[in-house]
Parts: structure tokens; sequence; C-alpha cells
């Protein structure tokens, strides 16, 4: 069985996989668990009332788990897969705890081959908040994640620059990141 298998599997019964993404490693559990995404923020030491994001396979997955208006349609046939995530409106088979009631899910389709691979294997969105405790550095190596998963899949050393967080619905920038003057370029031209 390889890395991305093993890592399905655990996620299958509500575990906890650190993967890579093309910004820094990710902390995934099954997006669509209410158990799974409460041993996210366990892991983290997270405050709930902090939302937390989700990857996806590709846009036809994405477009089952959010609302996706002109603005964002265009924005991710621009930039998706990639290192973005963007926020819109969530449909209501999300768990609430994922974006806090707030109605808006922040969403990657990441570009890295593992990554991808892993989300298609699962066939299922999984978390995608970094694999960090709350407030340290986003890990860029497995020596930097300090907390608590299952699986591991190791890929070396990623870049470390976290993705910027695009408000789709807001039309602002949330976290400056990889891309940012890209992203800045296209909300002034709308």
């Amino acid at each position: 069985m390889d890395q991305v298998e093993r890592a399905v599997q655990f996620l299958m019964r509500d575990g906890l996989v650190v993967y890579p993404t093309e910004t820094v490693y990710g902390l995934g559990a099954d997006a669509l668990s209410d158990e799974a995404i409460r041993s996210v923020y366990d892991s983290k030491h997270r405050p709930l009332s902090q939302p937390i994001s989700i990857a996806v396979a590709d846009v036809e997955m994405l477009g089952v788990v959010a609302r996706i208006g002109p603005l964002a349609e265009e924005f991710v046939d621009r930039f998706l897969p990639g290192p973005y995530t963007v926020l819109v409106e969530a449909r209501p088979l999300l768990p609430v705890q994922l974006h806090c009631g707030t109605g808006l899910i922040g969403i990657r389709v990441p570009a890295h081959p593992i990554a991808s691979e892993l989300l298609q294997r699962f066939d299922g969105p999984i978390t995608a908040t970094s694999a960090n405790t709350h407030g340290a550095a986003e890990p860029a190596t497995i020596n930097d994640v300090h907390c608590y998963r299952d699986y591991t899949i190791d890929a070396g050393r990623l870049p470390g620059t976290p993705s910027t967080v695009v408000d789709l619905v807001n039309r602002a920038i949330i976290r400056p990141g990889v891309g940012l003057d890209e992203v800045v370029a296209f909300l002034r031209n709308r």
C-alpha cells in the first residue's frame, strides 16, 4: 500500500493526516465528519470560533460544497488549482463548525500532485488548515509539524509561504500570501 492509500485509510476512519501542498503542510481530516473536524481543532489547539478551510479535488467538487457567483467562477477558472484559498458561500451539506456559522467557507484546490491525488482517491473534501498549532509558523518541513496526527506524507521541504486568502463575496484580501499581486490586479480590474 502506498503513502496516499494509507492516508486515505486514516481519513476514512476520521483520522488526521499531514499532507503536502504547493505552499505548506496541511492537516487533513474528513471535512464532512463532525468528529474529524473536532479532532482538527483539538490537534491545533485552535479556538472553536475560528473557521477551518477545506480542500477539494477539482472545480466540480468545489461546486458541490459551495455556491459560486460570477466573480468566483472567473477567479476559479483563472487561478485554480493553485496556491489560493477562496472564501465563498458554503452549501448546507458542510458542517457549521467549519465556517463557525458565517455561511462562508475557505476552499483550496491544491496543485501539488500528492495533495491532488489524495483528494481524488478520498473522493471528498478534507480540511486544509496548516499543520501547525494555533499561532505557530506554517510548516515547511515535517520537522516543523508539532500537532497531533495519525499519519504523515513527507514530501521534503515545501516553499513555506501560505496561500493567499481572498474573499470573493466581499471582494477583499483576508491573508496575503503566494500570488498576492495577481489577485490584487484581478480584483482591481473587476
